[in-house]
């Protein structure tokens, strides 16, 4: 396989930039995500990337529930401080607000939209796990353009 070739064209999958969260136990995690796209219409089901290892995924398959949070276009800052791990201090990551609703997965109070999700498979092969969850509550905060990586200047794929 031409490596350069594969990386270019993987380049060419169009993804949107999100901060997806969950419940670990009793207490709220969150990570920027860019692998989320619907997959059925009835029910409404989602599937979402997520790497395997981390606190995040744990909560996930423990709780059995997540949330994902729809960046407006120029917010890149927001979407980067989840690139690492934020501590919580009440309903604030750092200083960003959070509200709970339906499963108690993080909703970001600056997102433009959200919407939630009980999980209904895992499939756990590669270093990330492919979740599907069933859409269980949504919301809009207010209209607009969603984030693309593409926007970041990053890249994934490759």
């Amino acid at each position: 396989m031409d490596e350069q070739a594969k990386k270019t064209a993987l380049r060419g999958i169009t993804y949107g930039l999100y901060v997806i969260g969950t419940k670990v136990g009793d207490d709220v995690n969150a990570f920027t995500g860019n692998w989320v796209t619907q997959t059925s219409f009835t029910p409404p089901l989602v599937a979402i990337g997520v790497k395997k290892g981390t606190t995040s995924y744990d909560g996930i398959l423990e709780s059995r529930v997540f949330s994902v949070n729809v960046l407006e276009s120029g917010q890149k800052d927001l979407a980067f401080a989840f690139f690492k791990p934020v501590s919580r201090v009440g309903n604030k990551f750092g200083d960003i607000e959070f509200y709970t609703s339906t499963t108690g997965s993080p909703i970001l109070k600056d997102a433009l939209s959200w919407f939630e999700c009980r999980v209904v498979d895992v499939n756990e092969r590669g270093d990330h796990a492919l979740v599907t969850g069933e859409v269980v509550d949504a919301g809009v905060h207010r209209t607009g353009d969603p984030l693309t990586l593409k926007e970041t200047g990053l890249f994934y794929g490759g």
